[in-house]
């Protein structure tokens, strides 16, 4: 089975590329709904120990998270060693799924692909990518967001000019969706039968 990595910046189209790769019946693992869940679950005891205060009614308040971690990266590196494991290991359980099913090929949605490491957990990776007026627009049109959320959120990201040059597929997003889905369904062809090395190392362990 190839283990493909789909990323790109905020805004960049990637959650619409996603829904296409399950409109086509590939299966899609998405990394920001994981730790949703890890937020009203599993992690949430292990959070409050960390961030005492941050939950209530026994789920993790993303704005009080927010407020605890806001310009304190030792924080926010301390968040991520609680939740980025639990992700990995859904993912995990994901990809054995699919593999034990016989896909030909299984997604990974993960917004930080490169800045995590994450890209090392694939065979392939695919860019979502747009011109930078493009991608404000988009964003800024979202409720509650300003031009200084949007300055912060960037700045965790890698410039979309290095996703680029690190990705081995560059969709452009500012295409209209047909002329998008229609370069999605292309790649998605030119990756059928081949296989990749991350399921044979899961199933070595």
């Amino acid at each position: 089975m190839l283990v493909i990595g789909l990323t790109g910046g905020i805004g960049m189209g990637k959650s619409e590329a996603a829904r296409h790769f399950a409109v086509r019946c590939v299966p899609v693992f998405n990394a920001d709904a994981c730790v949703h869940d890890l937020y009203e679950g599993e992690a949430v005891a292990a959070i409050e120990a960390a961030f005492p205060g941050v939950t209530s009614g026994g789920k993790v308040d993303r704005q009080k998270l927010s407020q605890q971690i806001s310009g304190a990266p030792e924080r926010l590196k301390q968040l991520e060693e609680i939740v980025h494991p639990r992700v990995v290991a859904a993912e995990i359980e994901f990809l054995r799924a699919q593999d034990a099913k016989g896909e030909p090929m299984a997604v990974l949605e993960i917004p930080l692909l490169f800045e995590t490491g994450a890209h090392q957990r694939v065979d392939v990776t695919i860019v979502l990518s747009a011109p930078e007026a493009v991608q404000r627009e988009r964003v800024l049109a979202r409720p509650n967001m300003t031009a200084d959320k949007l300055e912060h959120l960037l700045a965790r990201q890698l410039p979309d000019a290095e996703k680029r040059a690190r990705a081995d597929y560059v969709v452009d997003s500012a295409l209209p969706l047909s002329a998008m889905h229609a370069e999605l369904d292309r790649l998605i062809e030119s990756l059928r039968g081949r296989q990749g090395a991350v399921m044979e190392r899961l199933r070595s362990k």
